[in-house]
Order: C-alpha cells, then structure tokens, then sequence
C-alpha cells in the first residue's frame, strides 16, 4: 500500500444507506460496518489483546489526551508505538483529545489558538493545540488519527455554534499542515455543526475539499434526543464522499448501531459494552439482562442461550452473578467479553444483510426479539 488506509465499497442496500465496505490499514483489513472497542488507556478494560483477537475485532480505540497524561507519548514511541507497546499487531484509531477537553468544561479555556486546561489527575496546566496534538498522534503511532476538533455541547446557541464549526473547519487544514506522518497516519476530520444541517453541511463540504482519507460525525449522543441524531446524521452523511470511510464518534448501543449504518455510516464506537458489564449488565438477543440481580441466583443458564461465545459456553448466570457479589474481577471480565461479543455478531449480522440485499428484514427481526417496541426509537443509554 502506497496510503495509510485504502477503503474499498463492495455493495450498496437497495433500500437505506447502509453500506458493506472493506478498509484496508498497515495492521489489516477491517470489513465495514465495524464496531471498535475502546481502550481508553491503551487497553480495552479487563481483555487481554488476544481475546480481543478471539472475538474478532480488528480494530481499537485508543484515548490521545488520557495517554498524553500517562503514560506520555515519548515512552509510548520509545515502545515502538501503540502497536508495539499493548503487544497488538492490528489496526488502532486515536481520537484527538477533543472530547476529553469537552468533558472538562469547568477547567478549560477554548481560543483559535487551542485550549487551555488542567490536567483531570492532578490540576496541573496543559495546553492543546492542532500542532501539538498532531505531534502526540504521531508519536502514539495509530493507523487513524483524528484532527482536534472542538466538541460544541448540546443544547448551543446558534452564534456559538457558527464560530465553533468554523475553528473546527481552520484546526483541521492546521492538523493537516502540522501531520509529520501521512504515508503512514490517515487524518480522519470531524464535521461539527450541533443540529443545524446549514452547519452541517458547511462543515462536511469545506472538509472534503482537503481530501482527507476519512471523515467523521462528532457532537452527537451529548444529550440530544435520539431521533435528532437519526435525523442530523440523515442529511450529513450524503455530503460525505461515497468512496472514503464515513465514522461516528461515541456511539454504540445496538440501536444506534442499525440506524446509523441504514443512515451510511461505517465505523462506530462507544465505552457503553465494557461501562454497563462493569455494572453487571449485559445484552442479550432478548434484550439487557442484569446479572447481579437476585433473581439469578439460582439460574443455571448461560447469560444468552443463542449466543455462542466461549463465556454462554461455559459458564451460568448464577455463577456470573456470584463473582461479581463477590467482587471478583473475573466477573466482569466474563460480562465484558460477553458485551464486546454480542456487538461484534450484530455488526456481522449486518454486513452480511447488506450483501444479501435484506437489511431492514434483518433490523426489524433484531429490534422485535431484542425487545425495541417503537422500531424508530431505539434505547435510552
């Protein structure tokens, strides 16, 4: 490969958006739609890389502005990269931080230059700049990294939102003159424009003229009901090239999974699989199921009888739900690998829909066993 990633589209649903592609990295080729963990801290929690390989994921998510604080990038590059330094010979997104920045509204300060902010460990100050995280992508080494951006809250007031979009726009060609590494990092950019689709749209043609290898929706699930999100990402994914890699950032209940890729979106990815295991949730193809509760106790069946991941091969609800009583980190290793299983076979039940042409029959048959009643709403996560 002459780029750091090569998308191929293989088939269009004839009905919907959705879209069965095939994106081909340095560490290997990801078939599309695709759900990625997320590690944040260069680990997907309580997985080890090789269970990550057992599920078939290809494809990892790992946190600039966490790993800029610790470890650092200098010591993640001394390590050979990310790739070298988890041990994991796959592909791996690096988001830009802009969210985290988000996240800490009451410490930080956003100008055209970047932003200024304190350290959510220590307090300590630290300033991020498209130049500045540009050079800690590159020292991290992932396959896709994405240009900061400024993640606009939701609700926003138009005027805001009008002066965001465009620094987001400026930071991107910034990201781009300032990324050292091109043969070897795609730069994804990032559309913003909160709910307004003259922002959107804005947004997403100003971005395609850079000709990036990829393009993203961000400031979606910050709040905003879910059918505003359906409808933004509706009238934004069609100004996005057919032939590039379309991502949206932070999603991934089953829900949003189906009714983003009917709306062309390609690559997903959200902390809510390993999170909810954490809290001894689970999903089903019934539906979520809360392990801890008492009323599994004694139940001896497997957290999902028609899934066949190795831990509803062997073991039982009420032994799940004992260890995670018992505080025992198998627990929600089991429940997160369970999660991150359940999500990669839906993403697999939906390429294979697209390529035989019945991705609706297949959503409709998820959302009636899975318990959705309104098929246009989803869950609330």
């Amino acid at each position: 490969m002459t780029e750091p990633v090569r998308f191929e589209l293989l088939k269009r649903d004839s009905k919907t958006m959705a879209r069965r592609g095939r994106l081909k990295t340095l560490h290997g080729t990801i078939e599309t739609p695709v759900f990625m963990p997320v590690g944040t801290q260069a680990s997907v929690k309580t997985m080890a890389p090789d269970e990550l390989v057992e599920i078939g994921a290809g494809i990892i998510l790992a946190n600039t502005y966490h790993l800029h604080v610790r470890p650092g990038e200098d010591l993640v590059h001394e390590a050979g990269g990310l790739h070298g330094f988890m041990n994991w010979n796959h592909a791996v997104l690096t988001d830009s931080g802009g969210f985290q920045v988000f996240s800490l509204a009451d410490l930080r300060k956003i100008t055209d230059d970047g932003v200024r902010f304190r350290s959510h460990l220590d307090g300590s100050p630290m300033f991020f700049s498209p130049e500045s995280v540009m050079q800690i992508e590159n020292k991290l080494g992932a396959d896709i990294i994405m240009a900061f951006d400024e993640c606009p809250p939701y609700p926003a007031e138009r005027e805001y939102l009008e002066v965001s979009v465009r620094r987001t726009l400026e930071w991107a060609k910034r990201c781009q003159k300032a990324h050292a590494r091109p043969e070897e990092q795609a730069l994804f950019g990032i559309v913003q424009g909160g709910e307004h689709r003259d922002l959107r749209q804005e947004a997403a043609k100003a971005l395609v003229e850079l000709d990036l290898p990829g393009y993203a929706v961000g400031g979606l699930s910050v709040g905003e009901p879910k059918p505003l999100m359906y409808e933004v990402l509706e009238y934004t994914t069609p100004w996005l090239p057919a032939n590039k890699p379309r991502y949206l950032m932070g999603v991934g209940s089953p829900d949003d999974l189906f009714e983003g890729v009917e709306r062309g979106i390609d690559m997903f990815d959200c902390v809510l699989p390993t999170r909810i295991a954490r809290n001894g949730t689970v999903m089903t193809s019934r539906g979520k199921l809360v392990v801890r509760n008492a009323q599994y106790a004694k139940d001896f069946r497997p957290l999902d009888e028609a899934c066949d991941c190795k831990v509803c091969k062997t073991h039982s609800r009420a032994y799940i739900r004992h260890l995670i009583k018992a505080d025992e980190i198998l627990g929600i290793r089991l429940t997160t690998y369970h999660n991150l299983y359940f999500l990669l076979k839906i993403m697999e039940g939906i390429r294979t829909a697209i390529e035989q042409d019945r991705f609706l029959q297949y959503k409709r048959e998820f959302y009636s066993q899975y318990g959705y009643n309104d098929l246009t709403k989803g869950e609330d996560v």
